[in-house]
């Protein structure tokens, strides 16, 4: 049976280098691929393989001293999400490009947001109603798919595109409400947080375990729409069979899900396609124009 994980830990780590030779050895062994990511901020990882397999890397971690403990997202697999092992060292865990900003002890990320759980989520949203503001901390496309209703969706194509849209002022009016960051895994809105924080946001929460763990508690029963992005070969997951669509094929707006390359190899920008229209014409709203 494959399976696949997800996982994070911010946490100091002196040797990256070190520790990558560690994680290429224990991941070939065990026959494992997908992608980790090493700073000196911590690791974060996604990882598919033979489940008894996945178990094994799990017990190797957990003899660490630095990286026991670390909670693991679980999701079926089929074998063929990763087209190999990608291990790399990074300067910062996210790439916000503000390593300075972000400081990182033995307990995690200091100062960022409050992590509440799916149904701390819950019960802010019921006791604070409207005034509650969800803030996607993935980049636009991703939500293009799924999000949280009435979420503020940022105009950001890339992480490093965060910073200068924070500063903007376009979210002045929301700063003194009670604002929810919310992202994949969560491993993103560690460092959002503290970013939106260190810019006047007085009040900023984290949805702990991201999307996925709201995902696995609430399905498609409570507050999130759509699809789920995510950066492997199966590019999108539902909760439930009862998920909808709510992405807009760029041929015939119909809903979708489905995200395909654009054909153009000078391109190759993800672009969504339905069913019906996905094959040769799948190209980005720019060259569909072009071909047209």
């Amino acid at each position: 049976m494959n399976k696949v994980i997800l996982y994070y830990k911010f946490v100091p780590v002196a040797d990256p280098e070190m520790t990558i030779r560690w994680q290429r050895e224990l991941c070939e062994r065990l026959r494992l691929r997908g992608r980790i990511i090493v700073s000196p901020q911590g690791i974060n990882g996604t990882l598919g393989g033979d489940i008894e397999c996945l178990r094994m890397y799990k017990r190797e971690m957990n003899k660490s001293v630095i990286f026991k403990g670390i909670t693991y997202k679980w999701s079926d697999g089929n074998g063929h999400e990763f087209p190999r092992l990608s291990v790399k060292v990074r300067p910062e865990l996210v790439s916000f490009q503000k390593p300075d900003e972000v400081v990182v002890n033995e307990k995690g990320v200091v100062g960022g947001g409050k992590h509440l759980k799916p149904g701390a989520v819950h019960k802010l949203v019921e006791e604070r109603g409207s005034e509650v503001v969800f803030f996607d901390g993935r980049n636009n496309y991703e939500a293009q798919v799924g999000r949280f209703k009435n979420a503020i969706i940022p105009d950001t194509k890339n992480t490093r595109d965060f910073v200068s849209d924070l500063e903007s002022g376009k979210y002045d009016d929301i700063k003194d409400k009670p604002v929810v960051t919310y992202c994949t895994g969560g491993i993103r809105c560690e460092v959002l947080s503290v970013l939106m924080k260190n810019r006047g946001f007085k009040e900023v929460y984290q949805m702990d375990g991201g999307i996925v763990k709201y995902g696995e508690e609430y399905g498609d029963d409570g507050l999130w729409e759509g699809s789920l992005h995510i950066f492997d070969d199966r590019m999108s997951h539902k909760f439930s069979e009862q998920a909808v669509d709510i992405g807009d094929c760029v041929h015939c707006t119909g809903k979708t899900s489905n995200f395909e390359n654009c054909g153009d190899k000078s391109c190759n920008r993800l672009v969504l396609m339905c069913d019906n229209c996905k094959g040769d014409n799948a190209h980005c709203e720019q060259h569909v124009a072009q071909t047209i």
